[in-house]
């Protein structure tokens, strides 16, 4: 639904008036002289922004593996046996199965008695009963930034937030061909998704490693809510 303004004009040119002038409806965007974000790491190459993301999960008590497609499968039952199994929820993503994880997800992992269930847009009320019950949440980033050491997650009708926010631990597919320097590629990336006319989510998530709080005295604590552990899973581009 699209909203509408009343009186605006009227209110606006009541300021103006009140103030000396004539009303300003719009203004130029500023061409700043300095502009330090856009040069930050400008020159870094894929492996470089690597090597950085990789640093920086030390720093927010993140694992990560370095993985490729022939031994994505692997990886991630290696990592998925270190959280203990038992029970892992995921979006519904075509990627799991472009990644040829298809078959461990819905034979392997049920019959080594881990419980696999797939976000259902169908099913509001059992998508958070499953996320609330769940070991594991499996997602897959959209844009990973390397100097904080954070994945991008959309919203949406099959990926709903509470995969990486209810299970006790979350595993997170990084693309490597994903990883940016920082938070500014990410804000000119939405905002060119917005001047294109594209549909944007109604929440995205940044997420930076296991839950974390440090506001009682600067002491960080790391697992206050949310998952308590978190990996990293980059893929190396095909």
């Amino acid at each position: 639904m699209t909203g509408t303004i009343q009186h605006r004009e009227d209110f606006l040119a009541n300021i103006a008036q009140q103030l000396g002038r004539s009303p300003i409806t719009t203004l130029p965007r500023p061409t700043w002289q300095y502009q330090p974000q856009n040069r930050t790491l400008k020159d870094a190459t894929r492996d470089e922004l690597l090597e950085i993301f990789t640093k920086q999960c030390a720093n927010i008590h993140t694992n990560i593996v370095i993985s490729n497609c022939a031994k994505l499968s692997q990886d991630l039952q290696s990592v998925v046996d270190h959280y203990g199994g038992q029970s892992v929820i995921t979006s519904k993503d075509e990627r799991f199965q472009d990644y040829g994880l298809s078959k461990l997800m819905t034979e392997k992992w049920p019959q080594a008695n881990i419980q696999y269930y797939e976000w259902n847009s169908q099913q509001p009320e059992e998508n958070i009963q499953q996320a609330e019950k769940a070991n594991i949440g499996l997602t897959i980033s959209e844009m990973t930034l390397a100097e904080s050491g954070t994945a991008i997650l959309f919203s949406s009708k099959d990926q709903g937030r509470s995969i990486s926010f209810l299970p006790k631990k979350s595993i997170i597919l990084i693309p490597k061909s994903t990883i940016v320097p920082r938070m500014t590629q990410a804000a000119q990336w939405i905002r060119e998704k917005i001047k294109n006319g594209e549909k944007i989510p109604s929440c995205i998530n940044f997420i930076t490693g296991p839950s974390n709080s440090a506001d009682i005295e600067m002491i960080l604590i790391v697992g206050v809510h949310g998952p308590v552990q978190a990996t990293y899973l980059v893929i190396e581009d095909r």
